[in-house]
């Protein structure tokens, strides 16, 4: 591919047949993924597609919404449609950060009676972590997953210990109970890629949920993609092109919540007390990226910066009494700022080329 994601000189250097069959694979595995899930799971779909785009990217997901909405049933069902290592924890008020990460036991040698240390790796060490109710341990706890998420390590006792690939972190938090529970600081949500509100069901799909699980239903999996899969598909996310005008679009958006830079909107500085990092830029087009891909395109469109602006913002935008006083959501304000901000027409890579690289005819040397 060419090193300039907006250059439309030559067609040929719009994707490689490899990528355009890691594309299609992709495109092909997500279909599966959910068909396979509406046998256990009713409903959801955005929340299974908004999971499936951070897996694809590299990211970690906080899920948030009221207990028997089947947010662990999701994540473990994820785990064995996709081949991979699965570990639930279960956070308490007393769980320490060792019994996550792992602990230094002695050994004993039997036959020189000689001792020495050795690591014993905690639940942290597997391909999908299901951190449930993570806001029920205090920060000392929650700030053992902070290296994790971010470095793909776990230090203990001065020795680095590596972390299986590919490494997802998926959080639970319940909205609604907050006595005793402990609100995550800023700084570790910002490392999770989405924030996914899990809603309730429509009146159908309730129905369907509850003649599902109450009759004898046994259901087998196939798996469908190994943790090799994952990695490959990760890899031609960060190839898909992006046009700057697209960035800037993103750009655009995160810096619109900060009150204290530039020129943001009124309604900004009237119900935000803090707005958006860096790497809410960096989430938006790299979300962007799987999103197209699943859509079967193999560029980015303003659209699809649009699409998943929610789950990227609403945790990195921090309300103040006057939104809570209106009852204002950080959605309804991210809601506000895509109407405010006009997408401009493409400039970027055509519908033609994107056309093109997902025809099953596609020649890259014609």
């Amino acid at each position: 591919m060419t090193s300039d994601p907006n250059n439309e000189t030559n067609n040929d250097d719009v994707a490689n047949p490899d990528e355009i069959a890691l594309a299609k694979k992709l495109v092909e595995a997500h279909a599966q993924i959910r068909k396979q899930l509406r046998q256990v799971i009713v409903g959801q779909e955005r929340v299974v597609d908004e999971i499936l785009i951070a897996m694809f990217c590299g990211g970690h997901c906080i899920l948030e919404g009221v207990p028997g909405l089947a947010k662990t049933l999701i994540i473990s069902t994820l785990s064995k449609l996709l081949s991979l290592s699965f570990s639930r924890i279960q956070f308490t008020p007393d769980l320490m950060p060792s019994d996550i990460t792992g602990t230094e036991v002695i050994e004993e040698d039997r036959g020189t009676g000689a001792r020495s240390l050795r690591f014993v790796q905690g639940p942290i060490f597997a391909n999908i972590v299901l951190a449930d109710e993570i806001n029920r341990t205090p920060p000392k706890t929650q700030a053992a997953l902070l290296e994790a998420m971010q470095e793909y390590q776990v230090t203990a006792a001065g020795f680095s210990h590596k972390l299986p690939k590919p490494f997802f972190v998926l959080a639970t938090q319940n909205p609604i109970e907050q006595e005793g529970t402990y609100p995550l600081p800023e700084a570790q949500l910002d490392r999770f890629m989405f924030k996914v509100l899990v809603d309730y069901p429509s009146e159908q799909e309730e129905f369907e949920i509850v003649k599902m699980t109450t009759a004898t239903n046994v259901v087998e999996l196939e798996r469908t993609l190994s943790a090799r899969d994952i990695m490959e598909l990760q890899s031609i996310v960060r190839r898909v092109p992006c046009a700057d005008h697209v960035i800037k679009y993103a750009m655009s958006l995160t810096r619109s919540t900060r009150i204290d830079k530039g020129e943001v909107p009124d309604f900004i500085r009237e119900y935000v007390s803090w707005g958006a990092g860096p790497r809410a830029s960096q989430n938006l087009v790299l979300a962007g990226k799987a999103r197209a891909l699943l859509q079967g395109r193999f560029y980015v469109s303003i659209d699809d910066i649009r699409d998943i602006a929610r789950p990227v913002l609403r945790h990195r935008i921090l309300t103040n009494f006057n939104a809570e006083a209106e009852g204002l959501s950080t959605d309804d304000i991210v809601d506000r700022l895509i109407d405010r901000l006009p997408a401009e027409s493409s400039t970027g890579l055509s519908e033609a080329m994107a056309s093109r690289v997902f025809s099953d005819n596609s020649d890259t040397n014609e």
